[in-house]
């Protein structure tokens, strides 16, 4: 991988697990996590309505023993921080951290998940219910079970494992469940500004339990190129504005080609060796013309321009314009007539953790500690929350949780059932090594 991961100080990695340890990992409750998982699978949470799955999951934590905080987020004054970024339109947005253990002298994690979930498209593309949890053949079906209401019922097992079991932690466990992940990230941004930060992350993205300390990012664009309208049947007397956006479509993935050379020959590249694409651009959406009979006047292509990890924003978009620039330079309608780019919604930063951080290290001792071999060590090329915790937060965070992701947005959306398992077990002990924690019979020598 071209990558080293040691482990962390002051932790067991690579001498197996304590006593203490291996008593939470068993701890962990399969039919309580599936019962979790079932109730926010059965609480939808998509197109922007996120408050009764956030309610609910309020709720959840307080089944397990955290403190909550919930609050309403206001949205007007978070719309006017220069890393806040959405695009569906909400009239209320709720924020919800757990918080336990703290106080005793240890560092801080964060688990964050996400709440949201993309709509289920139609159903009768899906076998099962994409609203009801259904579990079949070893994995867990619904909408939301990788991305990732799953990574969210793990942490909170993770946190009812350590409550069974009578652990301390020294340090705050804090589980975030944050809105509008999928749109741009104001759920984790809101959570920074309420004073949620920590000595390290977990962001509980379907990596395959993969440790993933780089996130590449992704921005939303709009091009809209110009056409001149003209009877169909003499088609020669107008210019189409779809062949223009052609030849502009040329150019950009030849610019795709470029960026992808630069992520292989770079520091980076080994993480992302299995990707034949570390940073894609894809078009999304095309509209163009007004009748089937007229030669369309104006294309406007809506879509995802991969930011390299390492890149910031500004320098991404400079080189998605540049390029477009160049191609209509030598086309000659093009040239009078030079396309417009517009970036508007969603925008995920790209993000890197030192692999050495002590969140990484401990991490992947305890992945290799409860699986008896060390975890991948890869990045990913979506976007994720991450880059808020690491910018905005200042809080060295790494990927880490069950699910494949391309199973995501998908029909028939599903999880292994003991990837969930193992997930949460890792993050329970992870809490136990980061955190800092007096065991059970400690405890019950000071009551």
């Amino acid at each position: 991988m071209g990558v080293s991961v040691s482990s962390g100080a002051g932790s067991t990695a690579g001498g197996g697990l304590s006593p203490a340890e291996r008593a939470v990992a068993g701890a962990v409750d399969r039919d309580e996590l599936l019962a979790i998982l079932g109730t926010l699978v059965a609480t939808p949470s998509c197109d922007g309505r996120e408050s009764a799955a956030q309610r609910a999951i309020a709720a959840l934590m307080r089944e397990v023993g955290l403190e909550v905080d919930l609050w309403e987020i206001d949205l007007g004054e978070l719309a006017r921080h220069p890393a806040c970024s959405w695009e569906i339109e909400r009239g209320e947005a709720l924020g919800v951290v757990g918080r336990l253990g703290g106080g005793r002298g240890g560092r801080d994690l964060i688990l964050n998940g996400h709440i949201d979930v993309v709509g289920a498209g139609d159903r009768s593309r899906w076998r099962h219910d994409p609203w009801r949890l259904t579990v079949e053949d070893g994995r867990a079906y619904g909408r939301g079970t990788v991305d990732m209401k799953g990574g969210l019922a793990c942490a909170l097992a993770a946190a009812g494992a350590l409550q069974r079991s009578g652990v301390r932690l020294r340090g705050r466990l804090l589980l975030e469940s944050v809105a509008g992940e999928e749109d741009g990230g104001l759920g984790t941004l809101a959570a920074i500004l309420r004073g949620y930060r920590a000595d390290g992350a977990v962001v509980v993205e379907p990596t395959r339990l993969a440790v993933v300390p780089v996130q590449a990012g992704a921005l939303t664009f709009r091009l809209r190129v110009a056409g001149l309208a003209a009877h169909a049947a003499m088609r020669w007397e107008g210019v189409s504005a779809v062949d223009r956006f052609l030849a502009l479509q040329s150019a950009l993935r030849t610019l795709e080609a470029a960026r992808t050379a630069e992520v292989r020959s770079g520091r980076f590249g080994p993480l992302f060796a299995r990707y034949p694409v570390p940073c894609p651009v894809s078009v999304g959406r095309l509209q163009a013309g007004e009748w089937p009979s007229t030669v369309p006047e104006e294309a406007v292509a809506e879509g995802r321009f991969g930011v390299l990890p390492g890149e910031d924003v500004a320098t991404a978009k400079e080189r998605f314009e540049r390029a477009v620039a160049a191609a209509a330079a030598v086309d000659p309608w093009l040239r009078d007539h030079p396309p417009v780019v517009e970036w508007w919604g969603g925008a995920f930063a790209a993000a890197v953790t030192d692999p050495e951080a002590e969140v990484v290290t401990t991490l992947a001792g305890v992945h290799a500690d409860l699986n008896g071999a060390a975890p991948v060590v890869e990045g990913v090329t979506y976007g994720a929350d991450m880059r808020l915790l690491v910018h905005e937060g200042h809080v060295p965070t790494v990927l880490y949780g069950p699910g494949d992701v391309a199973c995501a947005h998908q029909p028939d959306e599903h999880v292994p059932v003991d990837e969930l398992v193992r997930a949460a077990q890792a993050l329970a002990v992870l809490a136990m090594r980061f955190c800092g924690h007096d065991a059970a019979d400690t405890v019950a020598a000071q009551a």
